[in-house]
């Protein structure tokens, strides 16, 4: 099962399912994207100053995401924010192996590596990074982008997904 509006990937009994048609699936949609506009909206005026602005426009993005839905919106939403963003949909297991490469050719200040996590089901231990769907993977490519970001300069990594392993990732080291 796959989330419409919000990134959410889960297995579910059918009993707990709910059958939806398309005119209130499509109500939905114009919901939430009218939510993200006036987020947008909001975030571009009233959050950041100007210079900030200017700062966040002026950086480069990487974000490589293992969902092509999601790898689209977000380049959509990068677009009316007018951010430079490179956006590539890269499955969370080969993220490790490209990451680098990316780095090296587009030089970003900011890399975003998202996809699908959770728990693998009746695994248990929530400390056990192979208890998790994805997480190696996240915490490989934050190890291989600091070991490729340019030294000269710094790099903001935002890596993970719903129900990730997030201590772990963040606790990443090369």
């Amino acid at each position: 099962m796959r989330g419409v509006h919000y990134r959410i990937e889960a297995d579910a009994p059918i009993e707990d399912l709910e059958k939806v048609d398309r005119e209130q699936i499509e109500t939905e949609k114009r919901g939430i994207d009218t939510k993200i506009k006036k987020r947008i909206a909001k975030s571009t005026k009233d959050i950041f100053s100007k210079r900030t602005r200017n700062q966040i426009s002026d950086a480069v993005i990487l974000h490589l995401d293992g969902d092509r839905k999601y790898t689209q919106k977000s380049e959509r939403y990068y677009n009316k924010m007018g951010l430079k963003a490179i956006v590539k949909n890269i499955p969370e297991y080969k993220q490790p192996q490209v990451i680098g490469n990316l780095i090296r050719k587009y030089n970003p200040d900011i890399v975003v590596i998202t996809g699908h996590d959770g728990m693998i089901r009746n695994s248990g231990n929530y400390n056990d990074i192979y208890n998790y769907r994805n997480s190696r993977y996240f915490i490989k490519s934050v190890v291989e982008a600091r070991k490729k970001a340019n030294p000269n300069k710094d790099l903001v990594i935002f890596a993970g997904a719903c129900q990730s392993f997030f201590e772990a990732i963040m606790a990443s080291r090369s």
